[in-house]
Formats: C-alpha cells, structure tokens, sequence
C-alpha cells in the first residue's frame, strides 16, 4: 500500500501541482524575464550556482552517509517550489518576478537537476551499481517537470475562463493528494524517517535559513529593489521538495535518497514563514529610520 502511494500518489501530486503552475502562466511570463533582466540573473546565479556550492560544503561539513549527501545536493539543484508565490504575497513581495523565476528556473532545471545530481553520484558513490542519471532518466525529469506545465499552459492559452476557474480546486487537489501521499510514504517508512532525523534536522535547517539570506541579502546588496529582493528569497530558499521526492523514489527507487527533501519539505514551511516576519520587521525599522532623517533634515 505504501509503495503504491508513492510510486502512483508522489507523481500524480508532483503532475496536478505542476499542471497547476502551468494554469497560473503564459507565455508572458517568460518574456517578462527580458524587462526584470537583473534580477532574474541575479537570483538565478545564487539558484544554479552558489547555493550547490554552499550545499556541498555543508554535506562536507556534516560528513553525511553518500546517500544522503547525494540527497541533499539533489535538492539544492531542484527548481523554487510555487508555495514561493504564497509567501511572496504574504510578505510584500515582488509575485509577477516569483512566477516568472519559477517557470525559468524550472525549464533549466531539466538541464541543471540531473548535471548536478550526476557530479554529487560521481563524487560520493552512493549506488555500487549505477554511474549516474542516464538518458533515459533525464527524459524522465523532463517529463516529469515540463510536460505538466505546458499542458497547463495550453490549457490556458485555449480555454483562459475554464483555466481561471481551476486554479483554485487544482491547488486545493494537489495540497490534499500530497498530503495523502506523504503521510503514507511517513507511515510506511516511519522507522527510516525517525533514525534519520536527527542527522538531517540541523543541515536541512541550515541550508533553508542560508536559501532564504542568500536569495535576500545578495540582490539587496546589489541594489535590487525590496520587493524583488523578497521575491528572490523565497525563489531560492523554497525549493521544490516533491519534485527531488519524486526523483529519488521513482527515477532512483530509493526512498532513503529522498530523505532529505522529505525532511526539508516540513521544515522549510516554518523556517520561512519566521524569515518572513524578519526581514518585514527589518524593512519596518528601516522605514522608520528613513522617516526619522527626513523630519531631521527638514526641522
């Protein structure tokens, strides 16, 4: 029954969240890419390359089993999760730059996702057997990532009242058949979960808190409004945990692989939502600051 829910459920759930994402975007949205050009780079160089880097230091770090640490690298390379959109509203944030980050970052991560995954099997050895992701699993990745997205996409392009209409029992579907899956996956490999915890809580932890400063404080430093710069933040902290889940137990057929992610995908939620809150608080005090020179200035 398990096995059932997580070979079936995870990509039936990943197939209705990206069809999903796909029903929210046009071809709009890439070509907005072109009239944001500097964010966009900006937060795609800290995506594809720097948190990777930052990644694999802390696998390092932490000298994690191969498994593991193979794990963790695979959600590093895994594209920003749509919830990035839900705490980009919240938040204040810039939600036309999150959507437009989400569809670019996930079209190159059909290329970035299996290159990293590849180096990080190479480096550890995990597999005695396997020398990385062939072909044919890219094509899987591919398919798994983009062919949900563009049917959601046409969907919208051909039937604009129809997909509008969708949107929200599709997130509402994909929420709830994920959370079906999950809980199965937990319950049929709770013993794997609980002895792996406790050596995942702090890296994932960490390498949450790092996403979310990075995708903050690189862009700001660079002088990218505020919005944007929170945009970014939750782009590159919220990584698309399900879809590294569905990678490693479908593509890979190991659920210890996907350990990581599944680990990270509770946590990041709360890790966040606290982010959130500080760097609002921090643009508040700013604000103030701001206003207190100004009345300065003009007493």
């Amino acid at each position: 029954m398990g096995s059932a829910l997580t070979t079936i459920g995870l990509p039936v759930a990943l197939g209705i969240i990206m069809f999903g994402l796909g029903l929210s975007l046009t071809v709009g949205d890439f070509a907005r890419v072109a009239k944001q050009p500097r964010a966009v780079i900006i937060a795609l160089l800290c995506q594809l390359v720097l948190l990777p880097v930052v990644c694999f230091g802390l696998v390092l770090a932490f000298r994690l089993p191969p498994v593991l640490a193979v794990g963790m690298m695979m959600l590093a390379a895994s594209p920003g999760g749509t919830t990035a959109n839900l705490y980009s509203h919240l938040f204040r944030g810039d939600i036309a730059l999150n959507i437009s980050l989400t569809a670019v970052n996930s079209v190159i991560a059909v290329v970035t996702l299996p290159v990293i995954t590849n180096f990080a099997i190479a480096w550890f050895r995990p597999f005695d057997d396997q020398l990385g992701m062939q072909w044919s699993k890219v094509l899987e990745v591919f398919a798994i990532v983009l062919l949900p997205v563009a049917l959601g996409m046409l969907v919208r392009r051909w039937k604009p009242r129809f997909a509008e209409g969708m949107d929200k029992p599709v997130r509402v579907a994909s929420v709830i058949i994920l959370a079906v899956v999950i809980a199965g996956a937990v319950a049929s490999n709770w013993q794997l979960l609980v002895d792996n915890v406790a050596a995942l809580a702090l890296i994932t932890v960490l390498f949450c808190l790092i996403s979310l400063a990075v995708g903050y404080v690189v862009p700001r430093m660079l002088h990218v409004a505020r919005p944007q710069a929170v945009a970014c933040s939750f782009e590159i902290g919220i990584h698309n945990a399900t879809l590294a889940i569905v990678i490693a137990q479908t593509v890979f057929g190991s659920m210890e692989l996907s350990l990581p992610a599944a680990v990270y995908g509770v946590l990041m939620f709360f890790i966040a939502f606290a982010f959130g809150f500080l760097i609002r608080g921090r643009a508040a005090s700013s604000d103030d600051t701001q206003e207190e020179q100004a009345e300065a200035v003009v007493s």
